[in-house]
């Protein structure tokens, strides 16, 4: 398939292959060193997996390209793949109009997703979205801040007005969302949440 999908590329004007290997080390390898302005890879490689390698070379060239050319139309494969950096996605069978399509739209810096596989992209982006929904209330929130801040649960509970006890069940509550059990836990995530600084003290 690769010797095939070579010739075919070779009579398109304004596309040229400098390389091919046939597993994912030599790819990362070959790419690294030849410094193409894209490479197609295929997810399933012998030794090194195309995912796997797209992760590396775009760690080490990430001014490369990378489209995925798979058989795979699953939404996992999909996701998996763009977490490791890849551009762009084009079914097997597809044709050689989609394939050159594909490689002229990411080499302009844009993504391209074949049709086939396009609305799991969109299911992909909608977990994720949903992965990263902060599970606090806002009351949850305004008491991590509080503690974060080096705050003990007595001077909380004056400050909001309530009582110690009801501090103390929030704080259970927080730590049971976030899935923490120390207050340094606590203060990382509010750090990551953005509620305080490095500046902020433990108590």
């Amino acid at each position: 398939m690769r010797e095939g999908l070579r010739s075919l590329l070779a009579d398109v004007d304004d596309l040229r292959v400098i390389g091919e290997v046939s597993d994912g080390a030599d790819a990362v390898q070959l790419a690294t060193e030849q410094g193409p302005d894209v490479v197609i890879m295929d997810v399933g490689l012998p030794g090194l997996n195309g995912i796997d390698a797209a992760r590396q070379l775009q760690a080490m060239r990430p001014d490369i390209h990378v489209l995925m050319l798979t058989m795979h139309d699953d939404a996992q494969t999909v996701d998996r793949a763009l977490r490791a950096g890849a551009r762009g996605f084009v079914l097997k069978g597809g044709g050689m109009e989609t394939l050159c399509e594909a490689i002229r739209t990411v080499y302009h810096g844009a993504v391209y997703f074949d049709p086939g596989i396009a609305h799991f992209v969109l299911q992909g982006y909608l977990r994720s979205e949903e992965d990263d929904r902060d599970p606090l209330t806002p009351r949850e929130r305004e008491i991590l801040q509080l503690i974060a801040e080096g705050n003990t649960s007595q001077d909380i509970a004056k400050r909001l007005g309530i009582k110690t006890k009801t501090v103390q069940n929030y704080r259970t509550q927080i730590m049971d969302k976030l899935d923490v059990r120390t207050t340094a836990g606590l203060v990382r995530v509010a750090m990551k949440l953005g509620l305080t600084s490095e500046s902020g003290e433990l108590s």
